[in-house]
């Protein structure tokens, strides 16, 4: 049990504040979409308060004074062919233009969205009647059917309004449809049917908030089309009608004097660019503001390899734990030592993986261990700089290839060792094949992006590959899409790509968690013969100790970033040193104990961006004192090829 004191201590901490990014700090990360919002911001202003600025009335006629060029006395930027002020009319047409620009926006999307939503969400006849109904107005190109709209009205900068809202309806409505579709029928809007909810109120709390966002963002790219469209009318004379100012109207004017009088049409032709440049660089940020996976910290365009800083953290000015061979006796492949990745999201530091060494030897399978959240699978991906960057950076130790630091490579031959001498085995294969090719497209793509082979040999070979991870008829599975297949065999299909260059080293990703018990031990057995017969080494990440007895010869335990045990599998599974360890062990269900209790470990892991001085793992061991608080713990030698984490290890009848 957890020492009461300490959870108490632990408590009373302040809470940080949230990580994740202000939308501010993200529409600013945009520089492009800042600068259309400073733009907007000051248009917008300027035209608010454009009643109260001493100009003169911009409807006033003066013959005398017509024509006047830009910085006249009087007429900072000129008069018209009437003698009307430009300077005037331009603030009082902006305010005309954004005025019918967002209140057509506003009600194309009230209207499309409505139209969307009723038939997304109930479907069939609904949705049928309602989106022949937008196939219509579709038909027609959008312009012409606004032209036929104001024909039919009359001119008018309302009817001009009426007819580009209606025109833009489609748009609004096919875009939401599709995203309530999606959401009508995943599991908590079923799980407020059976609650007893009616139509109208799952509407309105359950698909309404989960549409909101792309209807903001949608919204925010057509505000900029529908004054453009506006503009289009009023140049045709078929919106704002004289003297009314707006500024499609003003352009159409100053276009028959465009030969002798420029800025007639070069001052509203600027202002409108200005005025749908900035909405359409602001729509990008509010795109990103509003994207939960740039919210969340989550990478946009990731870069090709992961970030490297160890200016931080040289291995010189740090200590570093025992030597990564020392439980190998092998001759290693792959030699970790000291590595260290971090994630800055706002004003967090996450130290995902704080200092892991370990190395992997040849035809060894090496297990990592761990809860979900240990750091096992960014330590995986760190190894080739897989891991999304930003926000994330590896920012101490080395990765030694053969004898070569992966840090220091190049780019080019990073990407030469992804897929050739090292190969990964993701856990969920539907995600990591691509849809819209078949199996073997997407295994002659492996080989030959490292092979100098005919499109025909490569095939010849996928389908060998397909048979030798035993999949049944692989010359017609091999035309396969991954949804046509069992999750068993996408699974096969992922090792047989990882099997493709005949690498070195395969590094397997919980490639057996999503697969039932069957399914898994058909996996387990493969990856074993294909070691045993190739000799390939692996590193297999895993949170299932059953697992790691049947394929690996060593196991590293991970705890909050950090290996916490390593030793031989008999040594962890029989004599486990950590704390942690044991009580991961004591949660695996044994068959023929049905009296043995299956304990849960209590207790959560610690926050790897508030990680404790001392022990991570204190606060849920019924072992720890205040000396496990005090600083931090070094990974002790037992002996035997067997280390811990760990100032009181377990020993005797104890483990």
């Amino acid at each position: 049990m957890s020492n009461p004191a300490a959870t108490a201590k632990m408590a009373a901490k302040p809470r940080k504040s949230s990580a994740r990014p202000s939308a501010f700090k993200l529409l600013a990360r945009n520089h492009l979409a800042l600068l259309g919002a400073v733009i907007l911001a000051g248009v917008i202003i300027v035209a608010l308060i454009t009643p109260w600025l001493p100009l003169t009335d911009p409807d006033a006629t003066d013959p005398a004074n017509r024509l006047l060029r830009p910085l006249t006395d009087g007429h900072f930027l000129g008069t018209d062919h009437l003698g009307r002020d430009l300077l005037s009319r331009l603030l009082w047409g902006t305010r005309v233009s954004l005025a019918v620009g967002i209140s057509a926006s506003l009600f194309a999307a009230v209207f499309g969205s409505a139209i969307g939503i009723i038939s997304g969400y109930f479907g069939g006849r609904t949705d049928n009647v309602l989106m022949r109904g937008i196939d219509m107005v579709m038909a027609f190109p959008y312009i012409l059917l606004a032209l036929a709209i104001v024909a039919a009205l009359g001119p008018g900068l309302m009817n001009a309004l009426y007819a580009i809202a209606v025109v833009n309806i489609p748009f609004f409505a096919r875009n939401i449809r599709g995203v309530t579709v999606g959401i009508a029928h995943r599991e908590f809007v079923d799980a407020v049917r059976l609650s007893g909810k009616g139509h109208i109120r799952i509407l309105l709390s359950e698909i309404l908030p989960n549409v909101m966002p792309v209807i903001v963002i949608t919204m925010s790219t057509t505000v900029g089309w529908m004054i453009l469209e506006t503009a289009g009318l009023s140049f045709l004379g078929l919106g704002a009608q004289p003297p009314q100012a707006d500024l499609g109207s003003m352009l159409g004017e100053g276009r028959k004097l465009i030969t002798t009088a420029l800025h007639l049409s070069a001052i509203p032709g600027g202002m409108i660019f200005l005025l749908v440049m900035s909405i359409n660089l602001l729509g990008d940020g509010i795109r990103d503001v509003l994207d939960p996976r740039l919210k969340s910290g989550a990478l946009a365009r990731p870069a090709p390899v992961t970030r490297i800083d160890r200016s931080k953290t040289m291995t010189n000015g740090n200590v570093t734990d025992a030597n990564p061979n020392i439980n190998s006796g092998r001759d290693p492949i792959l030699a970790v030592e000291d590595l260290r990745t971090e994630f800055v999201l706002g004003d967090d530091v996450y130290k995902a993986v704080g200092g892991v060494s370990f190395s992997v030897g040849r035809n060894e399978c090496v297990g990592l261990v761990g809860e979900s959240g240990s750091g096992k699978s960014v330590t995986a991906l760190s190894l080739l700089g897989l891991v999304a960057s930003p926000p994330g950076t590896i920012v101490g130790g080395r990765v030694m290839l053969e004898g070569r630091d992966v840090f220091d490579m190049r780019e080019s031959e990073i990407r030469a060792i992804r897929g050739g001498r090292a190969a990964y085995v993701f856990q969920d294969p539907l995600s990591t094949l691509h849809p819209l090719f078949s199996v073997g497209d997407q295994l002659v793509e492996a080989i030959r992006a490292h092979n100098r082979v005919s499109y025909k040999d490569a095939w010849a070979k996928a389908v060998s590959l397909l048979r030798m991870v035993r999949i049944p008829n692989p010359e017609q599975r091999a035309d396969s899409y991954p949804h046509q297949l069992s999750g068993g065999m996408r699974q096969r299909v992922g090792i047989a790509m990882a099997l493709a260059n005949e690498p070195e080293l395969i590094i397997a990703d919980e490639p057996t968690t999503a697969l039932d018990v069957t399914v898994q031990a058909q996996i387990l057995k493969l990856m074993n013969n294909l070691r045993t017969e190739h000799g390939t080494s692996v590193l297999f990440i895993t949170h299932d100790f059953g697992v790691v007895s049947e394929i690996c010869d060593r196991v590293a335990v991970m705890y909050a970033g950090q290996i916490v045990e390593m030793g031989t599998t008999q040594q962890v599974l029989q004599q486990p040193a950590h704390p942690y360890t044991k009580r991961l062990i004591d949660c695996v269900p044994r068959l023929g104990e049905a009296k043995r209790d299956v304990a849960a470990i209590p207790g959560l892991p610690p926050a790897v961006n508030n990680l404790p001085a001392g022990c991570a793992f204190a606060e849920r061991c019924d072992r720890a004192d205040d000396t496990c608080r005090a600083g931090a713990v070094a990974l002790d030698d037992l002996g035997a090829g067997h280390a811990v984490r760990c100032l009181k290890p377990m020993g005797g009848e104890d483990a």
